[in-house]
């Protein structure tokens, strides 16, 4: 399964001022996969080791020898580790504390090794300030299958190489067969483990089923890894966004969660969610200017999850509804179509989505992409190519470029673009370069 982050990989290897690595991301989005893929393509060696329920490898923590530690790791995995031509990959590392702390003596005393770790980003958060190796680390974060990657997963690359070609326009005769592929990613989403069962065996209620344990693994790391008081937060804000997303205004509001609820008692919750790569939290802005920042307002936002096929998931959408006809496009007022380009937008590359409202929320853009140049954006689930408030902002600044993803096809018009669902991850690489 070709994923994007490989190429990053290797200009990790090959990086002069390489430092040992941190694969952040989600569970289950394949960071022990393609690590060891990785070493093993482009290493002599690999030297993996699982810490989880590992007594070995925590005893061999005793202190920071790296010298020690590097020959406790060939004992443990009958690797001779040798400099430059060994991958060492500690995975499940929240499970030995003392691995991350040992980080910073691996780039201060044996730089010339190469090291990477993975694991529960909620474990490995929670030893941040208590020995994490701030600055002596380099990290890369993993997300789930783009719909890019879920077009080489499916067979479909040629699809992917005509967009990369950027001829969007020559693309509209064809479009219904990058329509046909969304579809299935919108059912699916992109976890690796949901997207090879579906390729191998096109068994939808095995897909659902996978989504679910997934989901149940989430709400399970809740409680293993977060206090108390914590976890029972998260998991009820957890369980709060799908209804959040369904409203017509997403704007995440407390007193959804239960009546009387206040951002103090849950804000702490849903930082754990966000940092753990479990959702993405896309501030307002009060101004489409840049630097967008500038004009982000903290206390409004809107919380999408971290895939498209955990939200289908967690609210039952039938299959039917995403597979045929176009009900999925129409219902659920957008949730999916914002959910699907907000996530397209963090795999190409994007750091911080906003969106936008003006003061009294009459005038309201779903996002706001803040590169080279900033650029207001319009969400439309379907054909449906009215948008009042995205046409009162770019008359208000001529000199903005507007664009709207849709089911219509792509067409220049003035300052507004609109873009096909399809293409907007491709679209979104190409405005960032």
């Amino acid at each position: 399964m070709e994923r994007f982050i490989y190429k990053e990989l290797n200009e990790w290897k090959n990086s002069k001022e390489r430092k040992p690595l941190i694969l952040e991301g989600a569970r289950q989005v394949g960071k022990t996969w393609i690590l060891k893929e990785f070493g093993r393509n482009e290493y002599e060696k690999l030297a993996y080791i699982n810490c989880d329920n590992n007594t070995q490898i925590k005893k061999l923590f005793s202190d920071f020898d790296t010298s020690r530690l590097l020959r406790g790791f060939s004992a443990i995995t009958g690797i001779n580790i040798t400099k430059e031509n060994t991958l060492i990959v500690l995975d499940e590392v929240q499970e030995v504390p003392l691995a991350l702390t040992a980080l910073k003596y691996f780039l201060e005393e044996a730089p010339e090794y190469h090291i990477a770790v993975a694991g529960s980003f909620l474990g490995i958060l929670l030893h941040e300030g208590s020995g994490f190796p701030v600055g002596k680390t380099d990290t890369l974060t993993l997300y789930p299958l783009s719909f890019s990657e879920f077009l080489i997963a499916i067979g479909k690359k040629h699809l992917l190489d005509a967009l990369k070609e950027h001829r969007f326009e020559e693309l509209n005769a064809i479009l219904p067969q990058y329509i046909e592929a969304l579809r299935q990613y919108y059912y699916t989403g992109g976890m690796p483990e949901v997207v090879a069962s579906y390729i191998e065996s096109h068994d939808l209620k095995k897909v659902r089923r996978l989504q679910k344990e997934i989901i149940r693994g989430y709400e399970k790391d809740f409680s293993k890894h977060a206090p108390e008081k914590d976890s029972i937060k998260m998991y009820t804000v957890w369980n709060n966004i799908p209804s959040q997303l369904a409203k017509e205004n997403k704007k995440f509001i407390y007193g959804a969660i239960r009546k009387g609820a206040r951002a103090k008692e849950y804000e702490s919750a849903i930082e754990w969610l966000r940092k753990t790569g479990l959702t993405h939290k896309v501030s307002r802005i009060k101004k489409v200017e840049k630097p967008a920042k500038f004009y982000e307002d903290i206390d409004c936002f809107k919380l999408f999850l971290v895939d498209l096929g955990i939200l289908g998931a967690m609210v039952d959408a039938p299959a039917e509804e995403i597979l045929i006809g176009d009900d999925i496009f129409s219902n659920y007022k957008g949730s999916f179509t914002e959910q699907y380009v907000a996530q397209q937008f963090y795999s190409s590359g994007g750091e911080t989505l906003y969106y936008y409202a003006n003061e009294n929320s009459t005038s309201e853009i779903d996002f706001v992409v803040d590169f080279k140049t900033i650029y207001p954006v319009e969400v439309k689930a379907g054909i449906n190519l009215k948008a009042k408030s995205l046409s009162t902002v770019l008359k208000q600044n001529e000199a903005l470029i507007g664009i709207r993803f849709s089911m219509a096809p792509y067409k220049e018009q003035d300052n507004l673009i609109n873009v096909p669902l399809p293409f907007a991850e491709e679209y979104l690489r190409l405005i960032s370069s």
